[in-house]
């Protein structure tokens, strides 16, 4: 399955459990959540996987972690904020340039309308 077919299989998990649950809870709730959704749907996926920093060939332990990884190729990072800014994209692109990934979400659930909250990133290797 290629990172476009998981991605949209992703969102719409995500959308499940924004229409249950709706926005003003914490990150965790919406990410235990989707997990949730992602084993129903049969997505394979790591949840608080670890992401070591590679510097001068040696690879560091910082205690970075991906929010899940879905099928060991997208990155999704879930949020629970007022508006996605700046900061958060460059967290996932720095995640998918860490783990080389080509594919990352950035999924905010503390919005109104879910589409509102979706970025999509991509990262060119």
């Amino acid at each position: 399955m290629d990172e476009n077919l998981i991605g949209e299989r992703i969102l719409g998990c995500a959308l499940r459990v924004h229409r249950a649950l709706g926005p003003g809870l914490l990150e965790g709730a919406y990410e235990a959540c989707l997990a949730y959704e992602l084993t129903k749907s049969g997505l394979a996926f790591q949840r608080q996987m670890p992401m070591p920093v590679t510097y001068d060939g040696v690879q560091i332990e910082l205690g970075y972690r991906l929010d899940l990884l879905v099928e060991n190729l997208v990155v999704v990072e879930v949020k629970a904020v007022e508006k996605l800014t700046d900061v958060h994209r460059a967290q996932i692109l720095s995640y998918l340039k860490l783990g080389r990934y080509r594919l990352g979400y950035l999924l905010n659930f503390n919005v109104k309308m879910f589409k509102d909250g979706i970025a999509r990133i991509a990262n060119g290797l």
